[in-house]
């Protein structure tokens, strides 16, 4: 079980929620403490460092869908899908944001099974 107080990384972090919507802020929020739970149930790992490169994960994401949703300026939101190297599906077309944000973690979720 992960503490209330590792879990302030994302809780308590602005950065992961700014420039969304409170229904995919929400998504992206409870996807990353779950995940964050998951980690803490495998002893081997380092919770904290791999907390921080999951926040950093979740800061680029949302920056993502505020970027293509938003601000409708996808080519920023590729470019930084490029460079954060993330694997999952680009959109063709414009998208409600938490139908952005909820394809994205489903995607993830169910590739990190893999």
């Amino acid at each position: 079980m992960v503490s209330h107080a590792q879990l302030s990384p994302i809780l308590k972090n602005d950065a992961l929620t700014r420039g969304l919507g409170d229904p995919e802020a929400r998504l992206l929020v409870e996807w990353l403490v779950e995940r964050a739970e998951q980690l803490a149930e495998d002893a081997a790992a380092c919770v904290d460092a791999q907390l921080k490169r999951l926040c950093r994960w979740g800061r680029s994401v949302s920056r993502f869908v505020s970027l293509w949703c938003y601000e409708s300026d996808h080519g920023a939101a590729v470019q930084l899908a490029a460079v954060e190297r993330f694997t999952w599906p680009l959109p063709c077309s414009a998208l409600d944001p938490c139908e952005l944000m909820s394809s994205i973690l489903a995607w993830e979720a169910e590739h990190l099974k893999a």
